[in-house]
């Protein structure tokens, strides 16, 4: 099974790494190949067939290649809520949450990811346009880049303030001196109900799960057992990073992990779904609702408990 990955050094996709170093995958008869595609690149594989499914760590990147989710499922969340942090030089005079502070600088965030800050910017009151500057960076989009820490490394160069990206870019930025966290929307510095716009997950086709039903099912029992096995020990996440990360981040990941593991749970509700359509419906991406059945691998509900 080929799974194309928008990020490695992640804890946001997390699980599913977890799922093939640990064995889990291979425990479940399937072998498994996942393949950094950064950028949109993993939504481009699924759709030109190159990838049999995708992590992803904004599900509603989708619908760029799957328009009205026609074509693609989602089939388990890796986790819950939007998994961004705005992180900021370390020394800029603002105290976490100050958003008037963050007028006249500059940012950097992904593809994808910066649709869910630019929303988060207009909940403060500021215009994404006028009131700061959002760059790309140079080299953001090659096919080896894991965003996050690739942004930490523009901080320390002085390229830019501040960054939007998973937990392990923030860490990174932290731990060498260089950033702070500004806004952390799971954990309450949400203007806008933003932590609910979109999700991680594992997506596929409708072709694959109709050709190949079973792999889909091995799949996801996989991640759920590797959300299971991080919620219980949080500390085998250093094992992980060992195996799948630079030295840097494996070191790092293990604290993520911890921080992060209540939002390691694989259900897809239908309340995430309605508040994922209504983000997408808001930033151009649906035109109307489309029912939960349209976006959902149905048949795998009865996995994320161990069915």
């Amino acid at each position: 099974m080929r799974i194309a990955a928008v990020d490695l050094v992640s804890n946001t996709c997390f699980p599913a790494l977890a799922a093939d170093a640990l064995g889990f995958f291979k425990d479940q008869g399937l072998d498994v190949h996942i393949e950094l595609v950064a950028a949109m690149g993993a939504t481009k594989a699924l759709r030109d067939g190159s990838a049999d499914a995708m992590i992803a760590g904004s599900v509603h990147d989708l619908l760029t290649e799957f328009p009205g989710w026609k074509g693609a499922k989602l089939c388990v969340a890796l986790s819950q809520g939007s998994p961004w942090l705005l992180t900021v030089r370390a020394d800029l005079a603002a105290g976490r949450g100050d958003f008037d502070a963050l007028r006249g600088l500059r940012f950097t965030a992904a593809e994808g990811p910066d649709l869910v800050f630019k929303q988060l910017l207009r909940g403060a009151g500021l215009d994404p346009q006028r009131d700061l500057e959002i760059v790309e960076l140079p080299g953001a989009k090659e096919r080896d880049v894991s965003f996050g820490v690739f942004a930490a490394e523009a901080l320390q160069d002085g390229r830019i303030d501040g960054f939007w990206s998973n937990a392990m870019g923030a860490e990174t930025a932290v731990a060498r001196g260089i950033g702070k966290i500004h806004v952390d929307v799971r954990r309450g510095d949400d203007p806008g109900e933003i932590r609910f716009f979109t999700f991680a997950g594992l997506a596929t086709t409708d072709d694959f799960i109709a050709r190949e039903p079973g792999a889909v099912d091995a799949a996801v029992r996989a991640i759920v057992k590797a959300q299971s096995a991080l919620r219980a020990d949080p500390a085998i996440a250093r094992e992980v990073g060992r195996r799948k990360f630079p030295p840097e981040s494996a070191d790092l990941i293990a604290a993520v992990v911890a921080r992060d593991v209540q939002f390691y749970d694989p259900v897809i509700s239908e309340d995430a779904v309605e508040s994922l359509n209504a983000f997408a419906r808001s930033v151009g991406h649906l035109s109307a609702p489309v029912a939960y059945e349209q976006v959902v691998a149905t048949r795998c509900r009865r996995l994320w408990t161990g069915g």
